[in-house]
């Protein structure tokens, strides 16, 4: 009966620490989700048009984490609905005053960029996550 109870205390001393810990990451990709990211920094993940997953790279100026989601999520949402021109939604479209626009699959295929939204002070890409090689 004893062994149980710290047993049940481990479990809720380990529970509280692994929240404590989760918070502390939340808050820390909150703060610099808002004050912007620059050059090289990962926004984190969403899904394209065609639902593959996507992650979301500053690649000019600083900006906001919490909005460069929300360009690409209605870049694809753009894409869609029959939104967007081109093959396969190709052409450049206006999104929430950004301009989008998918790479050709040649160029997909060797830098692993699927689109990029600009504006003339910042741009963000998509990028194809690399898969991880598996044992067979």
């Amino acid at each position: 009966m004893e062994r149980e109870g710290v047993r049940r205390a481990a479990r809720v001393a380990g529970s509280l620490a692994l929240l404590a810990g989760g918070a502390g990451l939340l808050a820390g990709c909150a703060s610099a989700a808002a004050s912007g990211a620059g050059p090289g920094a990962s926004c984190g993940t969403t899904r394209t048009a065609a639902n593959v997953p996507v992650i979301i790279k500053v690649t000019k100026g600083t900006v906001n984490c919490g909005t460069a989601l929300q360009v690409e999520n209605e870049y694809a949402a753009k894409i869609r609905a029959g939104q967007v021109r081109g093959n396969g939604g190709g052409a450049p479209v206006a999104v929430s005053g950004w301009t989008c626009q998918g790479y050709p699959t040649p160029e997909v295929l060797s830098t692993g960029n699927a689109s990029q939204c600009h504006t003339s002070s910042a741009a963000i890409v998509a990028v194809l996550p690399v898969p991880t090689p598996t044992t067979g």
